[in-house]
This record gives C-alpha cells, sequence and structure tokens, in this order.
C-alpha cells in the first residue's frame, strides 16, 4: 500500500525533478516507511512505500525489472502474487513480495498480466526500450489513480493533490463535476471536481507513446454473466461458502500485524468470524462507540469479540472529540465526499494501536441486497407496466406538483423517469440533493435533460445489466455507481490519512462474478442478507442476524445542530458568497435544516459543508 506518482513529456530535466518531489512529498502519509524516485529523459516516476509484504529495502521502489528494461512503480496488493511467481519459472527472482512478481508477470504478458491479478492495485510500468508508458487500475477501483493529459505532458498520481502540487495545472472548478458531486456526494468517473484532472476508470488501463494516448477495458461487471439456475440452493451456499473463506484467507497475507473493523453488523462480524477461523493469531478488532444510544452499536460487537475471542478495543468518540479532529479529518480529503469520517475516526484508532492492516466488512449490503434500494428497485420491476408509453402523459401530470415540497418533488421525479429500467431508477435513488435542488442553489447553467456521467455509464451497460436478475442489476449499478466513486474512493483516501492499509473481501471479483450470477429466489429469505448469513454456515449469533439493520453513521443530524452548528454556519456562509452558488437560497436551506422546515436531511447540509472545505483547502477557483 503506498502512493504513487509520474511525469511523461516534460522537457526541462531541472524541472522534472522539482515537480516529482513536490508531487512525491504531498502523499507522505500514503507512505511513511520509504520514498524512492526513477529520472531519465523521457519520465520521473515517484513513490511513497507503506510496508506490508517483503519488508527489506530491496523490495522498495521505484522497481527494475532484470533486463532493466522496465520501471515498475506500484500502488496496492496482488492478492495471489505467490501462484503467479511460480508460474514465472523463466524469471529469477530476487525479492520475496508481490512487486517483483508485477514486472515479471508484465514482461511475460504485457498488458494481459492484469487478467492474472486478484487484489487491489495501480499500477504504472515505463518501458525504456519502447519509451512506453503503462498504467492501470484495479477491476473495482478499490486503489485510485488520477492523471492529467495536456499539451504533450502527463502527469499521474494517487491523489487529486500530488498533481495540483505539481503547480503545472490550475485548481480550476469543473462545473459538470460539481454537478455530480451536489448529486451524487461525489464525482462520477473519468471527471473529477478540477476541470484538467481525469480518473482512469476501474478495470481499465493507459499506455502513452510517442504522444498519443490510449485506454482500453480490460474488465467489467456485466463481462460474466452466465446462468446457475441448475444449482441448488446448498450447492450455492457451498460455493459462496467457499469464494468468502478464500477471499479472507489471500487477504490475512502480510508481515505486519492484522486488524479488522467490526460494528456489530452481519457483514463486519461474519469477516470477523472467518477472519478468526483462518487466522492463526488473535484477531485484533475495533469498534467505535457513541453516548449517543440510537447511534451505539457497540454492544453487539462485544458479543462477537467474545464469540470469537476477538482482542476487542472499543473507541468511545464524543462529540466535543470529534469536533477537534474534524478539521484534520476532512484536510484528509483528497475529493470531498458526504461519507467518510466515520472511516478516518476508526482507521486513525487501529493505526494509533499499532496495525498496519486491517479487513473490512464493506461491500457485504452491494453484493447480496442488503440496502432498501433491492426491495424498492424491485417494485418498480413489478410495476413496470405504468411506464410502458407513458412517459409524455406523465410529464403533463407533473405539472400539477407546481410546489417547493420536496416531497411533491421527489414524487414529480419519479413520474419523470423514462423507464423502470436500473439506468434510469438507480441514479435517481442514489441521489443526495435534486435537479430542483441543485438549480435553486447554483448558478449551474445546468440543462433539464443533462444526465450527468452516472447515466451515461449506466446507459452504456443497458443491454448488459438487463440480463441479470433484478437484486443483481442493482448491484452491478452499485459497482459501476457508489462504491466506486463514494465507498472505495472514501475508504481508500480516509484510512491511507492514517497510513492503513484496508482490504475490503466482499470485492474479491471471483465472489462478485458468482454472486451476480445467483437467481434472486436463492437471495431473499427470512432475514437479511440470507445467502450471505447461511453460506457462512450460521456462524453469527441470533441477535446479529435478526436485529434492525443500522449501519455505521456518526450522529450528524444531532451534532450538527448543536456541537457543531456554528463549524457548520461558517462554511454555509462561506460558500453561499461563492459566485456559482445562489446566496440567498444556500442560506434558506440552512435555515430550514435548522428549523427541521422543507425536509431537509443533514447529508443534504452535510456535501455543502464538505465542499466548501474542500474548495478552501485546494484554494478552487
Amino acid at each position: 500500500m503506498c502512493g504513487i506518482s509520474g511525469i511523461a513529456g516534460l522537457d526541462n530535466e531541472i524541472q522534472r525533478n522539482t515537480v516529482i518531489r513536490k508531487m512525491n512529498d504531498s502523499m507522505k502519509h500514503r507512505g511513511p516507511d520509504a520514498d524512492g524516485f526513477y529520472i531519465d529523459t523521457h519520465v520521473a516516476l515517484g513513490h511513497r512505500r507503506l510496508s506490508i509484504i517483503d519488508l527489506s529495502t530491496s523490495a522498495n521502489q521505484p522497481f527494475k525489472d532484470n533486463s532493466e528494461r522496465y520501471v515498475l512503480v506500484f500502488n496496492g496488493e496482488i492478492y495471489n502474487f505467490r501462484e503467479i511467481k511460480a508460474r514465472l519459472k523463466d524469471y529469477a527472482f530476487k525479492t520475496s513480495g508481490d512487486t517483483e512478481v508485477v514486472i515479471a508477470a508484465f514482461d511475460k504478458w504485457g498488458p494481459a498480466c492484469l487478467e492474472h491479478f486478484k487484489g487491489m492495485f495501480a499500477i504504472a510500468i515505463w518501458d525504456k526500450k519502447e519509451k512506453a508508458l503503462f498504467l492501470a487500475r484495479d477491476r473495482f477501483g478499490v486503489k485510485p489513480l488520477y492523471y492529467y493529459d495536456n499539451d504533450g505532458v502527463l502527469l499521474f498520481a494517487s491523489e487529486i493533490r500530488a498533481i495540483l502540487a505539481s503547480g503545472l495545472v490550475s485548481p480550476s472548478l469543473n462545473e459538470h463535476g460539481l454537478y455530480d458531486y451536489l448529486m451524487f456526494q461525489s464525482v462520477v468517473t473519468p471527471a473529477t471536481l478540477i476541470k484538467d484532472i481525469k480518473q482512469l476508470p476501474a478495470g481499465h488501463y493507459m499506455t502513452k507513446q510517442n504522444g498519443v494516448t490510449d485506454i482500453k477495458k480490460y474488465w467489467s461487471v456485466t463481462d460474466n454473466i452466465s446462468s446457475i439456475e441448475e444449482h441448488s440452493y446448498e450447492e450455492i451456499k457451498k460455493r459462496v461458502r467457499d469464494l468468502l473463506y478464500k477471499s479472507v484467507e489471500r487477504r490475512l497475507v502480510s508481515d505486519v500485524p492484522l486488524g479488522t473493523f467490526l460494528s456489530g453488523g452481519i457483514d463486519s462480524s461474519i469477516i470477523a468470524g472467518v477472519m478468526a477461523e483462518t487466522n492463526t493469531e488473535q484477531t485484533n478488532a475495533f469498534t467505535i462507540a457513541f453516548d449517543e444510544e440510537n447511534y451505539d452499536e457497540s454492544d453487539y460487537a462485544e458479543l462477537i469479540a467474545r464469540k470469537f475471542n476477538l482482542k476487542h478495543t472499543k473507541v468511545l468518540l464524543r462529540a466535543n472529540d470529534f469536533l477537534q479532529e474534524l478539521p484534520t479529518a476532512l484536510d484528509a480529503m483528497d475529493s470531498p465526499s458526504g461519507d467518510g469520517l466515520n472511516t478516518y475516526v476508526v482507521s486513525k484508532a487501529i493505526r494509533n494501536s499499532g496495525i498496519v492492516v486491517a479487513l473490512s466488512g464493506v461491500g457485504g449490503d452491494e453484493l447480496f441486497a442488503g440496502y432498501p434500494i433491492f426491495r424498492q428497485f424491485g417494485i418498480f420491476k413489478k410495476h413496470k407496466f405504468l411506464f410502458n408509453n407513458s412517459y409524455h402523459l406523465r410529464n403533463i401530470a407533473t405539472s400539477a406538483f407546481a410546489t417547493n415540497n420536496r416531497n411533491h418533488l421527489r414524487l414529480k421525479e419519479v413520474l419523470g423517469l423514462r423507464a423502470a429500467e436500473i439506468s434510469d431508477v438507480y441514479p435517481f435513488f442514489r441521489q443526495i440533493l435534486n435537479l430542483s435542488d441543485i438549480k435553486d442553489l447554483t448558478n449551474l447553467n445546468v440543462s433539464k435533460d443533462f444526465k450527468g456521467h452516472l447515466q451515461n455509464i449506466l446507459e452504456k451497460q443497458r443491454p448488459f445489466l438487463n440480463q441479470y436478475d433484478t437484486l443483481s442489476q442493482v448491484s452491478a449499478g452499485d459497482y459501476l455507481g457508489y462504491t466506486q466513486h463514494v465507498l472505495l474512493k472514501d475508504m481508500d483516501q480516509m484510512s491511507m490519512a492514517s497510513s492503513l492499509e484496508v482490504r475490503e473481501p466482499f470485492f474479491d471479483h471471483d465472489l462478485v462474478e458468482y454472486v451476480l450470477n445467483v437467481p434472486d429466489k436463492f437471495k431473499m429469505g427470512k432475514y437479511p442478507k440470507a445467502l450471505l448469513v447461511d453460506s457462512a454456515n450460521n456462524i453469527l449469533p441470533e441477535e446479529i442476524i435478526t436485529r434492525k439493520k443500522q449501519g455505521f453513521v456518526l450522529p450528524y443530524d444531532h451534532w450538527l445542530r448543536n456541537e457543531l452548528s456554528t463549524f457548520c454556519k461558517q462554511k454555509i456562509e462561506s460558500l453561499a458568497n461563492r459566485p456559482l452558488f445562489n446566496h440567498n437560497a444556500v442560506h434558506n436551506f440552512w435555515q430550514q435544516y435548522v428549523e427541521r422546515k422543507g425536509n431537509i436531511r443533514w447529508t443534504d447540509i452535510w456535501i455543502l459543508i464538505v465542499l466548501e472545505n474542500w474548495l478552501q483547502k485546494n484554494n478552487v477557483q
């Protein structure tokens, strides 16, 4: 787990030296153990190392292959590197970790090496012979990779702030990215909030040679659609169990201490249980506790800790403690997000305890239909006949809702959906602010028919998404949307702020590909995420299985109106004064929230506060 950076096409050698060091230094938190550089007449590569596997200095990066043709910088982990290494018999390995396996695999298979990797990664390889740069990102986008490609100069890095630190890119706001952020609490690939900085999409690789940039897909969540209808529930459970245990086992590969997030919910409890059964050492587990009883899950976490003999640490988080930590936590956001501070808090506690790697149960809800959106989309599909050939009639009906009531506006949006398809319905369910909110709060030039990046992505995938059963359509939509652009992005940036590596067993592509092809009838049961619970051989206590779903959420709604109200008001006033925002509308939005009017949610307010802090921090114009 590290941070990588690079430059290609910058002719001035002195400038190349200076810039790559600025970029690398801005990501010290991602790799406090070592830094390294490779600089020649064509490229400059930088690396920050967080030592996880093969702690020796011989595994430091940038790393050259035996022939010294290739130079590698690499962020992440290849969990099956030993299996791949055994197949590379012609290569004389000098190290025991995964870094050298990556470069040896590229030497043998070229870009096709990506098909062999099971892991999370962002990779950059310079081919000195061909004068070609190769960049790649893992299947789900667990590890970030940003780039600037303009006027013959290519910059890339694990963080936006590293590219801005180069001094070669103006921090100008991307208005379409702002639209994405306000609607979905994060910017959708390939855009970012900075006009000239982009994200390499998950499951893609890029080559840069002779001034030509080429981007290709090597994996998508819709690539492996097949039918397992003929399998029995017992066969399916066994297969899911085998894949889950294998996924956890892979993620225990480490030469440093490991731990796990434990919220007391189904997902984190199963990961902790499987980890305890698989790991030879006692498992370290960490839970955030609150004084506010409605948010505190620590009793359930303690139940799991006792059952599996975990070394359990509870971290009590009070509002005043959070207020003191808040500026640092917000500054840790390389990209603004409406979520993630909970990850920051628990990650910092884990790292302070001496743990360097932690497993997380994130992703279980998306794969095993744990969110209300799965049931809600099922209702849409059952009533899809209401949407057939009625679009214009429904548009006329919406004129009856000429009101500012947000509940009426939401109903108006439902009536305005073109079809009961996942590409139309999913963005509606995942939005934070709606189009009316955005038009009211901002001066963005957003047309009524503007779809945004997420809907464009989903529409391109529609023929493939529709081949899945209903629940898997939502899961696939989440992998193309929320998980990539919010969940995994937050997990990376907020854990790496404390130099903690987080591994997510539910984002194992073998497991995901199989479960997506499981018919709906095997996923629904008498309790939430029945397939997951049953596949884990009911290792969970009954109290965990049947408890009401809570989710690991900080008590924002209480804090924003009380302990954090002064901080929030300052940020709101500052944002309201920006030219792109409507001052009176933003101010009124805040007041309605404080006075509990207009159905304004804490999430609607919080994304504005986080945005303003990020704009200030990065001096974005």
